[in-house]
């Protein structure tokens, strides 16, 4: 438990070190909350053909409500959390990029949920939407990290134990 304590917090420190500096959000983290944003048009546009995307800005092109998906929206620091909880646990390499995968999409998807929802949440009622954001939606997407990590743990294969572990059924006392 200490081993996976150690790890985690070394993985997470570094990997919100490297998300703080300049060349990561150049190249990295502005290029992606730009492909989140685009998706998310690509996905409202399917039933409203009002929304455009610049950049990290989604805006509704007749009432000019937008939104700007910043740093913390993208779902980033969750993924960072969940890589850092699967690669600090101790597991085959095969298991841990499956998991890992898997809950990037699926941290991923919610995040898409969430901001066409706060897209048009904010339409309807601002105040809401400041709730919504700052409170609801920030806890969903961190305790989506935390429920597929522990779905990835449980579907862990069990490591097979052999003779002499105590794992198996008792051998018999000689008579």
């Amino acid at each position: 438990m200490l081993r996976f304590f150690v790890i985690f917090s070394v993985l997470l420190i570094g990997l919100f070190t490297l998300e703080i500096l300049q060349p990561t959000e150049k190249y990295v983290i502005l290029p992606f909350t730009a492909l989140i944003a685009d998706i998310s048009v690509w996905l409202v546009l399917l039933f409203d053909d009002n929304v455009v995307a610049t950049g990290n800005v989604i805006r509704d092109s007749v009432n000019g409500f937008g939104v700007r998906i910043e740093r913390g929206c993208n779902g980033l620091e969750a993924v960072i959390i969940l890589f850092a909880a699967i690669f600090a646990f101790p597991a085959p390499l095969k298991h841990k990029l499956i998991g890992f995968v898997i809950g990037f999409f699926a941290i991923q998807l919610l995040n898409l949920v969430r901001i066409i929802s706060l897209f048009y949440l904010g339409q309807w009622n601002y105040t809401a939407f400041e709730w919504f954001h700052l409170y609801l939606w920030q806890a969903l997407i961190i305790l989506d990290a935390l429920v597929v990590w522990l779905v990835w743990l449980r579907r862990l294969p069990r490591p097979e134990r052999g003779d002499g572990d105590g794992g198996g059924p008792a051998a018999p006392a000689p008579a």
